[in-house]
């Protein structure tokens, strides 16, 4: 039995705060391992602000984590299940998608004014192309303006003034226990979630058996379910970071249902379907609904965005 684990994170409060979660899980299964959490800083964290979306791509917060667990420097990386790309490096697997968080979004106003009660004009920070859409489809007077920064950063520059109100994803604010600010958790009726959000991915390499076998005992088999659906709608069509797409998968017995969006960068042409298949296969599930969209002319609003 291995007696020290090292596991690759993001430097960010979040970041240690959900591979404290998973360091946790490890300890209750294995106390006799001692586990330690090491700081990597990827390229995503050294962007400026004012320049995160010349990175089109996926991989700017993980790569940098996933080249030291190639390499063996560590055993284990941990990564929001949101930042991994649809197709990993080879040699690496998902070991585990530990029980997801609260999928949802949240909104948070200064003046503690719910979505619909919002004045005409006002100002939403998010940098989020899916965000941006689905509130302009929802509410296409309000405002979106850029903003950029880790949690903490966007929720100063809301106290200052620098805008009216902002969204988050309610699975950070609550690992930060910052639940407290939540003005309104937005439906899902209104708001679809990023491909796997608030789920964490605990990643190894293939080879190593023995850590495979360990981490695995993490996995909740109806969240990885789901995220397997989400994720493999996003690589049907071929969505990346900047991609105004959304999906959410949930299990209900040997069932899967998934709802998806695709979007236009006004958010005036918003496509939306709900599917519900008993395939065994998670993959195939999302895979179909992203052809479903497809037939409606997903494609078509993709290039419009």
């Amino acid at each position: 039995m291995r007696k020290q684990v090292l596991i690759g994170s993001r430097g960010s409060t979040l970041a240690l705060a959900q591979a404290s979660e998973v360091v946790k899980g490890l300890r209750e299964l294995a106390p006799n391992i001692n586990c330690q959490v090491v700081s990597i800083r990827t390229k995503g964290d050294a962007i400026p602000e004012s320049k995160e979306n010349a990175f089109e791509g996926k991989g700017v917060f993980t790569k940098e984590i996933e080249d030291a667990l190639l390499k063996d420097e560590t055993q284990i990386a941990v990564h929001s299940m949101m930042d991994l790309g649809t197709e990993l490096p080879a040699g690496l697997t998902i070991a585990a998608v530990p029980h997801r968080a609260d999928h949802r979004e949240v909104l948070i106003s200064r003046n503690k004014e719910k979505l619909d009660q919002l004045p005409g004009g006002a100002r939403i920070g998010t940098s989020s192309p899916r965000r941006r859409t689905q509130l302009l489809a929802t509410r296409s007077d309000l405002q979106v303006l850029d903003m950029h920064g880790n949690v903490e950063t966007r929720l100063r520059k809301l106290d200052g003034g620098g805008c009216d109100a902002i969204v988050l994803a309610a699975a950070g604010l609550r690992r930060l226990g910052l639940e407290k600010r939540i003005t309104e958790v937005i439906s899902t009726k209104i708001m679809l979630p990023a491909i796997g959000q608030g789920a964490i991915a605990v990643e190894t390499r293939e080879d190593d058996l023995e850590t495979v076998e360990l981490v695995s005992r993490l996995d909740d088999k109806s969240t990885r379910r789901a995220v397997e659906a989400e994720r493999a709608f996003a690589r049907k069509l071929g969505a990346n970071c900047r991609t105004p797409i959304a999906a959410y998968a949930r299990a209900d017995g040997s069932r899967l249902a998934i709802d998806g969006m695709v979007s236009s960068g006004d958010g005036r042409m918003l496509l939306r379907s709900h599917f519900v298949s008993a395939n065994p296969e998670p993959e195939k599930v999302g895979e179909e609904l992203a052809e479903l969209l497809v037939r409606k002319g997903a494609q078509f609003v993709l290039e419009d965005a």
